[in-house]
């Protein structure tokens, strides 16, 4: 029978946990600035953890600079990390920008706006339809009068 949570999955939540923590409260660097962490995949062996993040940024350019900040940063917040949590080995952190926050928003906003403009295609042809249904009304009355 096997576990429901194996070992590094614990571990990589508890690692997302503290690394989320210390990212907002403890990290002073202004290049960093507001990050997400979204998941965190631990090896099996515990020596390597890829820690996925998010930043409210869609330049590339400035995603890449706040991802070489958190990877400079990296030894600074393992060491926070590892006075935190008890563990025998402190994986090393390996920063990767994830980006399929910013891919499911830009998504969202394409469903939105083929859905209004599906919306207004319909209300238009309502309005050609009742339209035509007035002045046809509106022409056997005038008949009727003469």
């Amino acid at each position: 029978m096997a576990k429901e949570f194996s070992r590094t999955r614990r571990i990589a939540q508890q690692l997302q946990q503290e690394l989320a923590m210390i990212l907002q409260r403890d990290m002073k660097d202004p290049r960093i600035g507001f990050v997400t962490v979204n998941d965190v995949d631990v090896s099996r062996d515990l020596s390597f953890a890829k820690v996925f993040v998010t930043f409210f940024e869609e330049d590339q350019e400035l995603v890449d600079q706040k991802i070489e900040a958190l990877t400079a940063a990296s030894p600074y917040v393992r060491t926070l990390v590892a006075s935190r949590m008890k563990l025998r080995v402190m994986p090393e952190l390996r920063f990767v920008y994830d980006s399929s926050l910013v891919e499911g928003m830009r998504m969202s906003n394409l469903v939105s706006q083929v859905i209004t403009q599906d919306k207004a295609k319909q209300d238009k042809a309502r309005n050609e339809e009742f339209g035509s249904e007035e002045a046809d009304a509106s022409e056997e009355k005038t008949e009727d009068k003469d």
